[in-house]
């Protein structure tokens, strides 16, 4: 008899790399039930008077639609007060994501964290 693996935990971490900069690494699944930690952490850095943030979705397993709506929540929010959000995502299901609702076409994407901090 065979086990499922279980779903790698979800996590969201929140550090700012300047006073203008942000960076919010997740891992796991994203989704309805951790998509609000995930804003959470997005507004809390914008309060906080970041312009730019860096999302790193690199460990992201799985991303639906509420996740995705925060994203976008999340760029009108950055774009308010002059800045941006870029992306570092190269997993199958996240790029898959982005590309099929167009969001590829709104965020810059990158490969590594570094490439998404010489960007800004």
């Amino acid at each position: 008899m065979g086990s499922t693996p279980l779903a790698a935990p979800f996590s969201s971490e929140r550090s700012l790399l300047r006073s203008d900069l942000g960076l919010v690494v997740l891992g796991g699944e994203l989704d309805i039930s951790t998509a609000p930690q995930f804003k959470s952490d997005l507004c809390a850095l914008v309060d906080e008077g970041v312009k730019d943030i860096v999302v790193d979705l690199n460990e992201v397993t799985f991303i639906d639609s509420t996740a995705l709506g925060v994203l976008i929540g999340g760029v009108r929010r950055v774009r308010s007060v002059g800045g941006v959000i870029v992306l570092v995502a190269t997993g199958r299901a996240v790029v898959r994501a982005l590309a099929l609702t167009g969001l590829d076409r709104v965020f810059t994407i990158c490969a590594t964290r570094e490439q998404a901090l010489a960007t800004l």
